[in-house]
Order: C-alpha cells, then sequence, then structure tokens
C-alpha cells in the first residue's frame, strides 16, 4: 500500500517539478525576445584593483610558487609535530 501512495506522490512531484522547468525556459524566452540587452554601461572596477592613485593594477594579483612534494609532506609532519596531540599519536606507533 505505501509504495502504491509513494509512486502517486512522486509521480505529482515530478509532474510539478518538469512543468516549472518548461514554463521557466518558455519565460526566460519570451524576456530574451521581448527587452534587448541594455548598453553597455562603464564598469567600475572593484576598490581592490585600484592603486593609491585610483589606476587599475596592472601586475598578478597571485603568486603561487611551486614546491616539492617532500617538502609540503615535511612542512605537514612539522605542523602536526608541533599540534597539541601529535607527540601522543607518534608515542603510539
Amino acid at each position: 500500500m505505501f509504495q502504491i501512495l509513494y509512486l502517486i506522490i512522486f509521480a505529482i512531484l515530478a509532474f510539478i517539478a518538469v512543468s516549472n522547468l518548461v514554463r521557466n525556459i518558455m519565460m526566460v524566452a519570451s524576456d530574451s525576445h521581448r527587452s534587448p540587452m541594455p548598453a553597455q554601461r562603464s564598469i567600475v572596477p572593484h576598490p581592490e584593483l585600484l592603486d593609491s592613485s585610483g589606476k587599475v593594477v596592472n601586475e598578478p594579483l597571485m603568486v603561487m610558487r611551486s614546491a616539492s612534494v617532500e617538502d609540503i609532506r615535511d612542512r605537514l609532519d612539522a605542523l602536526y609535530k608541533s599540534s597539541p596531540g601529535g607527540s601522543i599519536r607518534e608515542e603510539e606507533d
């Protein structure tokens, strides 16, 4: 009995979801035909991208350096050993 009830509820929810999807697609399509794209306005950059004089910074904003796997593993081991429970685990091993 519960299986039939479950299938009926699932079918109703699936029908509602598909009908909403179709309705939203039709609304987006009609909106795109009605109103053309607005004219391009001047784009103001984020304040963090400006220097002290107000000009756009023209240098890399993020610099990444490569490191070897061993170097990263050594750093993680050192961080783990300096943590509050790091030395207890070593004694058990």
